[in-house]
């Protein structure tokens, strides 16, 4: 009798792809983690959306003796100023040496430069850096003034001056003519008289006139008479009462922003005064010289300090820390009310309160600042609404909460990225790729794809003439590369740098049954140097499967290393390929990598090929 046999069928082949690579996810664990995500990636950056290469790296710049705390750029200069330590340098001159040792922050005002440093409010004209105080605008107090008193109040007193004016119509035959306030300094008080040429003269002191400083009288030999122009005052009468504490006020801010009258920059907001935390004060407009006494606002309860500014549409958004209660955003609005300015709230906010002062900055026209529960944002839609919860970091947290010191964390926007610098690592928010809804974060309207870098050891970051430069507390300047097709753009500042791209866990169409993976390719850009290690996590330990230093490198005459030779030509992407044997797992996550100096790295495609049979038995 004839006998038959039948083959078993060969178990499926499975394919899995990576086309598209959207930064990493800290926060879910690697078996949650989207396939285009991955769970640990460090030191890769976003090449065009949907493809990464290796960060470039930087090289050092200058240096100098003691931290660098900020650089300041007057707008035509054509060299930017270092704060370092207590110094202020032009190049390599020190061009002022009373600097708070502090992070510092500037503004400009026409052809002037104005920087906050916590101790002293200063001003930078393109030759010398002097105190706002040594020749801060004297305001004119009272107009129209009779000798024994009245008049029309005209302007406030100068927070950053003890000097004030009074204006004066002289009468016949009245000798003592009554300031507004009593106490006077020593310093000699100043006394114009209008002329018949419509000139003003200068009388002298214990000449022509004696000061009773004391209750503030400016007592005339002879009494200066009626104006010679009718209707005009004919007396200016100039005096100086340092109230304690008023000039500080102002000095010792540490946070400021520009804003005004329907959300022009025309006027220098400062806050962060740390005697009186929920206090800001605005400049007169266009004039950081003149603070009024009477232009502050109290902003919230003084148990909560303001940590930093916004604006959203034309509304500024003072924001508090995690010490307030009720509201951590209040917003108001710049108007004129009777002919002078007011900054009236609208609304106030109520979420995370942020937490570091220097994290504030925007990300595709977003405000976006640090809290403790992530970045975030708020959007125009928030502002009529009673709350906000637009975390914009749910990717980075998962490391990012995590970092010690948080409120020393410090921001820069740059080409369409967030850089936020803490501890050596930068947190990178991406404001060009596709914005990803997450399912984690219902009250979030959206994430930002994100990328980590580490072995930066940024205090402060600022770009300048489209390049990013960053300053260590060691004193150092560095600037980071920015030619991504030169070999010599992958190194930090001589070292190499590390770049990691790991896949989330794989667990096939059923997470039970047993893969075998049999194959893998990857799409690499091509470059003269490059090179790829391609490793596999299973059963909790890492192995090698395959190193290519050869494959993806092209030839060029002009950038012959010998040591690293090939006669390729080809500069298209490049699949390297490689049979695997990786049995009867029920996960496995693998790894892509190089740590060369001066090699790049890009990837485009990432393929793999296994197959499920049987139960997974552990």
């Amino acid at each position: 009798m004839a006998v038959s046999f039948k083959v078993p069928s060969s178990p499926s082949r499975s394919i899995i792809t990576i086309d598209e690579f959207l930064g990493v996810d800290f926060t879910n664990s690697p078996s949650n983690v989207d396939l285009n995500k991955s769970p640990n990636g460090q030191n890769m950056i976003r090449d065009v959306p949907g493809k990464v290469r290796k960060c470039m790296g930087y090289e050092l710049v200058s240096a100098y003796d003691g931290q660098i705390n900020g650089m300041h750029v007057r707008r035509g200069d054509d060299q930017y100023l270092i704060h370092a330590g207590t110094k202020l340098y032009k190049g390599s001159n020190a061009i002022y040496s009373a600097m708070n040792n502090t992070r510092s922050k500037s503004w400009q005002f026409g052809d002037v430069l104005y920087i906050a440093d916590g101790k002293k409010l200063l001003k930078y004209d393109g030759s010398s850096v002097s105190t706002v105080e040594s020749s801060a605008y004297v305001p004119t107090v009272t107009i129209a003034k009779a000798p024994s008193g009245g008049g029309t109040q005209y302007e406030a007193l100068n927070l950053l001056s003890p000097a004030f004016e009074e204006l004066f119509a002289g009468t016949e035959n009245d000798t003592a003519y009554h300031l507004l306030f009593g106490g006077l300094d020593a310093t000699a008080v100043v006394v114009k008289k209008l002329n018949s040429n419509g000139n003003w003269d200068t009388l002298t002191e214990g000449n022509q006139f004696t000061v009773d400083r004391t209750n503030g009288i400016v007592n005339f030999t002879t009494a200066p008479g009626v104006s010679p122009v009718t209707g005009e005052d004919n007396i200016r009468i100039r005096a100086y009462r340092t109230v304690s504490g008023y000039a500080d006020r102002i000095n010792k801010c540490t946070i400021g922003i520009l804003y005004g009258v329907s959300g022009a920059s025309d006027r220098l907001f400062l806050s962060g005064n740390p005697d009186f935390v929920n206090y800001d004060w605005y400049s007169q407009y266009n004039d950081p010289t003149f603070f009024p006494d009477t232009g502050y606002s109290v902003l919230g309860s003084g148990g909560s300090a303001v940590v930093g500014y916004s604006i959203i549409n034309d509304r500024l958004a003072a924001h508090k820390d995690d010490m307030e209660i009720d509201r951590n955003i209040i917003l108001r609005l710049g108007e004129i009310v009777e002919d002078e300015p007011a900054f009236k709230i609208v609304n106030t906010l109520q979420g995370a309160g942020a937490i570091a002062k220097w994290s504030f900055g925007y990300l595709a026209t977003e405000p976006l600042f640090l809290t403790r529960l992530g970045i975030y944002a708020v959007t125009p839609q928030d502002i009529t609404g009673e709350r906000y919860s637009q975390n914009r970091s749910f990717f980075l947290n998962g490391k990012l909460l995590e970092e010690q010191n948080l409120e020393d964390a410090y921001a820069c926007t740059f080409k369409d990225m967030y850089w936020l610098c803490i501890n050596g690592k930068v947190y990178i928010l991406d404001g060009l790729q596709p914005i990803q809804t997450d399912r984690s974060m219902p009250y979030a309207t959206r994430q930002y794809v994100g990328f980590y870098r580490i072995n930066v050891p940024a205090w402060v970051m600022w770009q300048y003439d489209g390049e990013l430069y960053f300053g260590s507390t060691d004193g150092k300047v560095y600037k980071f590369y920015s030619d991504p097709d030169s070999q010599l753009s992958y190194n930090d500042n001589g070292s190499a740098i590390h770049a990691i791209w790991e896949t989330p866990d794989f667990y096939g169409k059923l997470f039970y049954k047993n893969k075998t993976f049999r194959y893998m390719a990857v799409r690499l850009a091509t470059a003269l140097i490059t090179s790829i290690k391609m490793s596999v996590f299973k059963r909790g330990i890492w192995g090698l499967i395959k190193e290519d230093t050869t494959s993806a490198r092209y030839f060029s005459f002009a950038h012959v290393i010998f040591s690293k030779f090939t006669f390729r030509t080809d500069t298209t992407p490049k699949t390297i390929a490689t049979k695997i044997k990786v049995k009867k797992v029920d996960k496995a996550r693998f790894k892509l990598e190089n740590d060369h100096i001066n090699e790049p790295f890009g990837l485009y495609d990432i393929a793999f090929e296994y197959i499920e049979n049987g139960n997974y038995k552990g």
